[in-house]
């Protein structure tokens, strides 16, 4: 939810995507446009002057500076820099490459056959076959570059090709040929290698008006969602948009969402597929992690916010970066303006004001426009993002969940997701890195991936075909660093802290629904086989014995629902008051844990003097003061008690009469026999 101090712009003050102040913004006077470089993340500018201005966009960052450098005069088409950073590659014409070295400042020119082909685009590789791929009408050729620039032609792939489209992100690119731009080639120039995809048509609808539609490039999309590839096609016939998932040996489609405009655009956000309905100005959020293709929430419109809180310092501090940016105000940005482009995965670049959006997402309101509790506390499981945020959401909503005496099994339900995901993230390694080293950029591993977990459960016979491989860059790592300080995944121990013990004093009168949770709980520990934070069994014991159901927890004890421990004896003995049988199994606890002077200590308490002392006897205890069965004794008033721990003292300790303990109550009890006679 929005609260009155954030500004806002859209219909109404509900969002679940939205875009926020400050952007980053290019104040470059002159510029002839800008352009996005995907595999560094940068954000390019090109003024009239030849100059090419470049700010890295991960992490996002709306004050840093940009890098400048000059590149010779004349039209430009794209502009990328190579991985490292050390060249500029500007596309002049259809048939004209340039390569601009920062260092040496070296020129090398590219050129096609003019008239026989035409270059559609080009793109860097960190594959180790090639370091550039450029695409022509005839195909694609895959070149090796030096480090002097220059350029020795590799292997060229021969097709014909209309238009492409590639992301970094995946390593993938799309080849589309064809009358109608359907039959689509697939390469994947990734660090295992170059590797051909099968060949495969997208699916179109025809009407009479309309028997032949054409697709173009501006209708496909290629998103990478928990470390799977997915193209997204848009066929507006049928007014659907048709997935279709990359593995190596086959491209299976998977389904089709409903569209509501004839022009959309996709994001992708902490593993989300945003569909931006743009003539509908609204945005339709997807998790393609579940089986069912409906919506996460409600179609609702995409909005900006101002700052969060009120710090006049921060917002004083970034004046003079604004510029005319600083009153921008509702008035000002029109959301999903025709000049808006949408950058893999999450950035809008607005051509006209000048000005990159990061697309964020509110967990909260999600959250409270979700009634299935239960696949909510799924779906925050999943998010990495914003992993604290989804951890607090999940812990709210289960103790929610009790203290609103919802069904025990609804609630059980529940607790057994968040067990299951932390149990999944430490046998998967995930929970462990992300809490102690942060965060990494990795190749997910067929075994850590959720897609095959899901894909064991399920039996699905296609998640058994081999996927395509996938790099993730590692920028990807870096830009989520400061949101990915912890995992979403709750341990037990946590469990306890946040949720039973802080609803136990609420729920203590209605001890046997809580029992009956915590029961569910342990069972679910159990099958994991996860360690269980030993408050919980003495939780167990204070509420059982709280409700005087000491036969259930004689059975808790004996059938080792409740495992054994120093903790969970002492908390059988002090509810043993109530109950001497309990008390029993608190002592007999503590004998088979070896815990001796607990159990002498104990059995002392309970007037059994004599016992104590055979069983110091017995197993050689040291570390009970005599004094203690003595002032034990003597506070009793049973003098024949006293007398009697005396003799059998004098005899197990060698010396005993000669030290100062026996002098003293041998003469207490002397002087109590002679007030007695008396």
């Amino acid at each position: 939810m929005l609260s009155s101090s954030q500004p806002s712009v859209g219909s109404g003050a509900l969002s679940h995507a939205y875009i926020q102040h400050p952007s980053l913004r290019c104040n470059v006077p002159e510029s002839r446009g800008l352009f996005y470089d995907d595999a560094n993340r940068l954000l390019i500018c090109v003024t009239s002057s030849s100059q090419v201005f470049s700010w890295e966009t991960a992490p996002f960052n709306p004050d840093v500076s940009p890098s400048v450098d000059s590149i010779s005069e004349g039209p430009i088409l794209s502009v990328r820099f190579s991985l490292d950073k050390k060249v500029i590659a500007v596309q002049r014409s259809d048939c004209d490459i340039q390569f601009f070295h920062r260092e040496t400042k070296k020129t090398l020119n590219h050129k096609c056959k003019a008239g026989s082909e035409s270059i559609l685009g080009f793109f860097w590789s960190d594959s180790p076959l090639c370091d550039l791929a450029v695409v022509k009408t005839s195909g694609m050729d895959l070149f090796a570059c030096d480090s002097s620039m220059n350029l020795r032609l590799v292997e060229t792939k021969k097709v014909n090709v209309n238009w492409y489209i590639y992301t970094h992100e995946s390593r993938l690119v799309l080849l589309a040929s064809g009358l109608q731009c359907k039959t689509i080639t697939g390469f994947q120039l990734s660090t295992a290698g170059v590797v051909r995809l099968p060949k495969f048509e997208m699916t179109l609808a025809t009407t009479e008006s309309n028997s032949k539609p054409i697709i173009s490039s501006g209708d496909v999309h290629l998103v990478t969602v928990y470390g799977r590839i997915y193209c997204l096609q848009v066929d507006r016939e049928a007014m659907l948009l048709h997935t279709y998932r990359f593995y190596r040996d086959a491209v299976v489609q998977q389904g089709s969402l409903p569209i509501y405009s004839s022009k959309l655009s996709v994001s992708v956000v902490d593993n989300l597929l945003l569909v931006h309905q743009i003539d509908a100005k609204v945005v339709i959020i997807y998790d393609l992690f579940v089986d069912s293709r409906a919506p996460v929430s409600a179609p609702l419109p995409l909005l900006w916010r101002g700052y969060q809180g009120s710090d006049a310092s921060s917002q004083a501090g970034s004046k003079e970066n604004e510029s005319p940016e600083s009153s921008t105000s509702n008035e000002n940005i029109v959301m999903y303006e025709d000049a808006w482009t949408f950058l893999v995965p999450d950035l809008i670049l607005d051509q006209s004001s000048k000005v990159l959006w990061r697309v964020h997402l509110d967990l909260e309101a999600i959250s409270a426009s979700s009634s299935d509790r239960t696949s909510l506390l799924e779906f925050l499981q999943r998010r990495k993002l914003e992993a604290n945020k989804a951890k607090q959401l999940c812990l709210g909503i289960a103790r929610a969940l009790i203290l609103e005496r919802r069904p025990a099994t609804q609630v059980t339900q529940a607790i057994n997701v968040l067990v299951t995901a932390y149990s999944y993230s430490v046998k998967a390694g995930i929970y462990k890195e992300l809490k102690n080293e942060k965060t990494t950029a990795t190749t997910p591993t067929n075994g850590a991936s959720p897609d095959n977990e899901r894909g064991r459960a399920s039996g699905s016979s296609i998640d058994e075909e081999e996927e395509v491989e996938m790099d993730l860059p590692s920028g990807s790592a870096d830009e989520q660093q400061e949101s990915q300080l912890s995992s979403p995944a709750i341990s037990p121990d946590e469990l306890y802290k946040f949720v039973f013990a802080s609803v136990e004093e609420v729920m203590v009168e209605e001890s046997d629904y809580l029992v009956a949770i915590i029961t569910e709980f342990l069972r679910s520990i159990s099958a994991e086989k996860l360690k269980v934070d030993l408050n919980i069994y003495v939780m167990t014991i204070r509420l059982l014995a709280h409700s005087k159901r000491f036969a259930e927890l004689s059975l808790f004890i004996t059938n080792k629902i409740i495992e054994p421990s120093k903790e969970v004896a002492l908390q059988l003995l002090e509810s043993g008051g109530q109950n001497l049988r309990v008390r029993k199994l608190g002592l007999d606890m503590l004998r088979q844990l070896s815990l001796h002077h607990e159990y002498i200590s104990s059995l002392v308490q309970d007037g059994y003097y004599l016992e104590a002392l055979r069983y110091a006897q017995k197993h050689k205890v040291t570390s009970v003061r005599s004094s203690l069965f003595l002032e034990a004794a003597f506070a009793s008033n049973d003098m024949q008690h006293l007398a009697a721990i005396l003799r059998v003292l004098s005899e197990l300790i060698p010396g005993f009469k000669e030290t100062s303990e026996y002098y003293t109550f041998h003469g207490l009890l002397n002087e109590t026999s002679s007030l007695v006679a008396v």
